[in-house]
């Protein structure tokens, strides 16, 4: 009978309750580190794009259109810019010079011969919209930057006894940033179909 040596016994032991709290302990200490790293990188992400939304709004024209002179006409003006000068285009349908006043603004009497001309033939009384481009230049500290928008002017014409009929600026409005001739002839193609349904 041979000898069979002794092949080393193989000690298991129990994991003691102390070790599985101390490594359940790192565990959640690296989930934990993890979560905070993340929520750190999203909060300076957010804030990174916040500022550079803040910088995108600085250098963007921001129009304001206000009447002025009794509604004889209308002040353009940037709460964040000073304008340098400003260029005013009308529906080409109107057949309107385009207007490079020395101050920000737009004059009644730019559009109100060429808006009664295109309303003549019904009804005395009316109220309407007409769009006009406004390109303006301005500065942004040392830089001189340049932006559109489509301002809307609320007209409405009166039937007088003597000498046909007037045309008074009720409200005006910045419609929108950006635009061109393209849109603002839409726009007032559209208006001139719903005067004609109306009249």
């Amino acid at each position: 009978m041979n000898d069979v040596p002794d092949q080393p016994k193989t000690r298991r032991r129990l994991v003691t309750l102390p070790e599985m709290v101390a490594v359940l302990g790192l565990v959640v200490g690296a989930l934990t580190l993890g979560l905070n790293w993340s929520e750190k990188r999203e909060a300076a992400e957010e804030k990174a794009a916040a500022a550079a939304a803040a910088g995108a709004a600085k250098v963007r024209l921001s129009l304001d259109a206000d009447l002025a002179s009794g509604g004889r006409e209308i002040r353009l003006s940037d709460a964040r810019h000073e304008l340098i000068d400003t260029a005013v285009e009308f529906p080409a349908a109107l057949r309107i010079e385009r207007q490079t006043p020395a101050t920000a603004r737009i004059d009644r009497h730019w559009f109100e011969r060429a808006v009664l001309g295109a309303t003549d033939g019904g009804a005395d009384d009316r109220e309407g919209r007409l769009p006009v481009l406004v390109t303006a230049r301005y500065m942004v500290g040392d830089s001189p930057r340049e932006g559109r928008a489509i301002v809307e002017i609320i007209w409405r014409t009166h039937g007088r006894l003597v000498g046909g009929r007037t045309l008074t600026i009720e409200a005006v409005r910045v419609r929108e940033s950006g635009g061109d001739r393209k849109r603002i002839n839409a726009l007032w193609a559209a208006e001139m179909k719903s005067q004609r349904s109306r009249a």
